[in-house]
Order: structure tokens, then C-alpha cells, then sequence
């Protein structure tokens, strides 16, 4: 399972059934949970926590201290959660001790070439991220969300739920769930209508969402307006809720 020239640390915890391929580097204070596969010239630094069942392609590096001035080598960490695909030349940081210390990816990820998550990002599940897409310090992204390849997200923005990016788009303010955005600087483009169809969202769910997509961004009402129409909306359509759960964490304004 673990090929000769590999570079296993005393203090790396691995279980019995992980598989290391060629001239891959795993250090102290990393922990692989069963059925994960890692490729030829991986590089793990700790301390750095796996899961289970996840396959990380070859010249990854996972777990290396963040890019940060202000690290002065504080004992942060990394995260990876179960079932994620990442895949060849992602890089992933470790948090900072002037944030949560700690870089968290969550469960069902699918992560393409050169994608990077900087410190301090916190990612969810069933996510998707298309080439070379990246994340500065401090971002969120909420489940289901898909960013398309080039994608640039600025620090300390958040992504909402089931939201996708297109090709090339620069994030700079916080997306709220279900939008389609696009640009640079991103903007709201409609509803992300055909991948909430594929995620089992009914006919009438989508109208609701819409209405309410209308009310943010085509009534004219300042969004603390729009906020009590969607109070409303949502007795309707619970979905709708969503939009206001995310308003209540976005630091940053929302894509307009």
C-alpha cells in the first residue's frame, strides 16, 4: 500500500489500508483516516487531519504553513473531511492563530487541478471546484456552491449555498445562495435554476426562489426591505430562508 520511496513519518498516523504512491512526503502530526489514496510526489505537513475514503492525485500539497506575514509558526491546523476528489497540484494552507487556526473542507468535494485554499477558509460539502479557482484567507463556501475554473474569490467573502461562478469570475462581496454570478467584479446573473433542478428542487420551490431573487435585486427595496418581504415569502416557501440565514453572517455586502 505505501511504495518504497515514499517518506513516512514516525509520529504520521495512517491506517492500515491507506495507499501512498512514489516519492510522496507525509510528516509528523498527520492523520489518515481508511480507504484514502494518495498519488506520486504528495507532500502532507501536519498537523493536518484526513478522512476517510478520499483520493488526492499527484504533486499536492496539503497541510504547508500559510501564506501569511503574520504566521510566526504557531501550531494551526488543516481539515479534510471524507469522500473528497483532489485532484493534481492543489494546494491547500493551514489556518492562523489571528482566525480560527484552522482550514476546515468538509465531506463529497470534488476539487480540479491548481485549485488553492488559502488559511482560515472553511469549505462544505458537495461542493465543486473547476480548475485552477482559488480562495484567499478567510473565505466561506457554503454547500452545494460550484465555482467555475479561474474563479477568484477575495478574503473574507462568503459563497452561499448551491450558488456557481462562471469561468473567470473575481469575487470581491459575498454571494448569496441559489445565484448565478459572473465578472469582474462578480455580478448576480438570475437563479441557479438548472442546478437546482438537478438537486430534486420542485417546480414551485423555483418560482418561490425567484420571486425572491426579484425582490433583492429587481423590486428597488434596500435590502433591509427586501428582508421583510422575504419574511413573508418564506412562511410560503421555506427555502426562502436560506437568503435570510445568509444575510445574517455576510460581513462584506452582497453582489449587486
Amino acid at each position: 500500500m505505501i511504495h518504497s520511496t515514499a517518506l513516512i513519518d514516525a509520529k504520521a498516523e495512517l491506517a492500515p489500508d491507506v495507499e501512498v504512491g512514489a516519492y510522496s512526503v507525509i510528516g509528523p502530526d498527520v492523520r489518515i483516516g481508511a480507504g484514502t489514496r494518495i498519488g506520486n510526489h504528495v507532500v502532507i505537513q501536519g498537523p493536518t487531519t484526513i478522512g476517510r475514503n478520499n483520493h488526492i492525485y499527484h504533486f499536492c500539497s496539503l497541510g504547508e504553513a500559510p501564506q501569511d506575514k503574520k504566521y510566526k509558526g504557531e501550531p494551526t491546523t488543516l481539515e479534510i473531511g471524507d469522500n473528497n476528489t483532489i485532484r493534481e497540484y492543489c494546494t491547500f494552507n493551514r489556518g492562523t492563530a489571528q482566525d480560527i487556526g484552522t482550514t476546515k473542507i468538509g465531506n463529497d468535494n470534488w476539487v480540479m487541478a491548481y485549485v488553492h485554499v488559502a488559511h482560515d477558509c472553511v469549505i462544505g460539502n458537495h461542493t465543486i471546484f473547476a480548475n485552477n479557482s482559488s480562495l484567499a484567507g478567510h473565505v466561506t463556501i457554503h454547500d452545494h456552491a460550484i465555482l467555475g475554473g479561474f474563479t477568484l474569490v477575495h478574503q473574507f467573502c462568503k459563497i452561499g449555498s448551491h450558488v456557481i461562478t462562471a469561468v473567470g469570475s473575481v469575487v470581491f462581496k459575498d454571494i448569496p445562495p441559489y445565484i448565478t454570478a459572473a465578472g469582474y467584479d462578480a455580478k448576480p446573473h438570475g437563479l441557479n435554476a438548472e442546478g437546482l433542478k438537478r438537486r430534486g428542487f420542485s417546480a414551485g420551490t423555483l418560482t418561490e426562489l425567484k420571486r425572491a431573487y426579484k425582490t433583492i435585486y429587481k423590486s428597488g427595496l434596500t435590502l433591509e426591505e427586501a428582508k421583510l418581504q422575504l419574511i413573508e415569502q418564506r412562511r410560503h416557501c421555506p427555502e426562502v430562508g436560506l437568503f435570510l440565514d445568509f444575510f445574517e453572517v455576510s460581513t462584506r455586502g452582497i453582489v449587486r
